[in-house]
């Protein structure tokens, strides 16, 4: 069986624990707790046969055991799930960074979708979809009820057809009606740009993609820009949802030597894994800054949290999201695949930001535009209910404000790392010092 390790936004699940017997006292603990789960599962397949023989008109008993499944999933954390089959075959798309749909990464929160972030350049971040938006109705149909695969089921459709969203905004007292034209979703992973003497790097998303997308532009801005005059990058993994473990992972290697990039950790001592790095950097030692916000989450926070702790990058902007969790994608055949927390991840210096989130080197906020003031909020793992509790979690929260202004000249996180890497302005904490840099542990 085939697993995979991802670190995606995703909704809710459901699964039956096993019974294990061992000697001794705890022998008979695990047999009484085998009996009361036993008792537990007979209650719900009573309730079971009488939903199916009595209830007023004939349910759909697929959808009544799918629905059980995820809201057992649902008590468990937000990221937890049960996909079905054609869910699963849409999560193996996705990850390849090309599907069908409106460009939204998305979650459940108090029974309505909300907006985790829009992807750039698609239909919704065109038509003015916005992170942290709540969406309440599709099409008319009211999201209450609905888990978080059927509401995506429902975005779902063909290309080119329109679908009008029913929004809830921070700072709005009535619903918004946004109207999508759904589109095949291309995600480019990275995208890149020189800035005159800075290479500038854009991951939008962790895909099976990425690693080469990176290494395509980094080598395009070295043809363009001459060594002795590329005065550094801008790693931008702001409103960067996540992704594929093992391409974070990859993100983090190409610009570190050596050391550890990250450790996963699960429920007992011996499930403990550890990625390093391979010697060899391909931005050649240039300066490198990491650009983060509040829609900075997961595979986004494993590389920022790798380059800080090792000295190797400077960090601008504000608090990331915090969700530091790793989900198994366990195949179940042609019944889909269980999403399941299995691990905590923790950044080289052995650090957990479940709950809490990077703190960058240099806080640097992102003025909002007039019609925004009212409406952005700070967004976070620690707001998710049910989320898991962080070693580290404070009263405070993790997340941040998450926005990126479309014109760049109207950046000012941007901006101020481009003034730094040009030397126009000073800070303490760039160019970082690898003399405290935490080494391969």
């Amino acid at each position: 069986m085939i697993r995979k390790l991802t670190l995606l936004f995703a909704g809710a699940l459901m699964g039956a624990s096993a019974v294990s017997l061992v000697h001794g006292t705890s022998g008979i603990v695990a047999n009484a707790a085998g009996t009361e789960t036993y008792r537990q599962l007979a209650i719900f397949g009573d309730i079971f046969e009488r939903v199916r023989a009595q209830y007023v008109t004939p349910p759909d008993e697929k959808k009544l055991v799918e629905s059980a499944i995820n809201g057992m999933l649902t008590s468990l954390d937000p990221h937890s799930s049960y996909l079905n089959a054609d869910a699963a075959k849409d999560m193996r798309v996705q990850t390849k960074g090309e599907f069908g749909g409106l460009g939204i990464e998305v979650t459940m929160e108090n029974e309505l979708v909300k907006v985790v972030a829009p992807i750039d350049d698609t239909p919704a971040a065109r038509a003015g979809v916005l992170s942290g938006d709540l969406i309440e109705k599709i099409d008319g149909e009211e999201v209450r009820g609905l888990s978080l695969n059927e509401a995506v089921d429902k975005m779902r459709g063909a290309v080119n057809t329109p679908i009008e969203l029913s929004i809830l905004r921070q700072g709005q007292t009535e619903p918004i009606k946004i109207s999508v034209v759904r589109d095949i979703i291309k995600v480019k992973a990275v995208k890149f740009r020189v800035e005159n003497d800075v290479g500038y790097l854009k991951v939008t998303s962790f895909t099976e993609k990425t690693t080469d997308d990176l290494n395509a532009a980094i080598a395009a801005i070295q043809k363009e820009v001459p060594e002795d005059q590329l005065k550094g990058y801008v790693l931008d993994l702001r409103l960067n949802p996540g992704g594929l473990l093992d391409q974070a992972v990859n993100v983090s290697d190409a610009f570190l030597d050596r050391g550890e990039i990250v450790s996963t950790r699960g429920r007992e001592a011996r499930d403990i894994a550890r990625f390093t790095s391979q010697p060899g950097d391909i931005s050649n030692g240039k300066p490198v800054i990491v650009l983060i916000n509040g829609g900075s989450a997961s595979a986004s926070e494993i590389v920022a949290g790798a380059l800080q702790d090792h000295r190797r990058a400077t960090v601008v902007g504000t608090q990331s999201f915090g969700k530091g969790s790793v989900q198994t994608i366990i195949p179940l055949g042609e019944n889909g695949a269980l999403r399941l927390t299995t691990a905590l991840y923790y950044t080289p210096s052995g650090e957990s930001i479940q709950g809490k989130g990077i703190t960058p080197d240099i806080k640097v906020e992102q003025p909002l535009p007039d019609d925004l003031k009212n409406q952005a909020v700070r967004r976070g793992e620690s707001d998710l209910k049910g989320h898991i509790k962080g070693e580290e979690e404070s009263e405070e929260g993790s997340g941040s404000i998450a926005y990126v202004p479309q014109d760049p000249a109207e950046d000012m996180q941007l901006k101020y790392a481009l003034e730094l890497l040009r030397g126009e302005k000073t800070d303490p904490a760039f160019p970082p010092n690898p003399d405290k840099a935490v080494m391969n542990r």
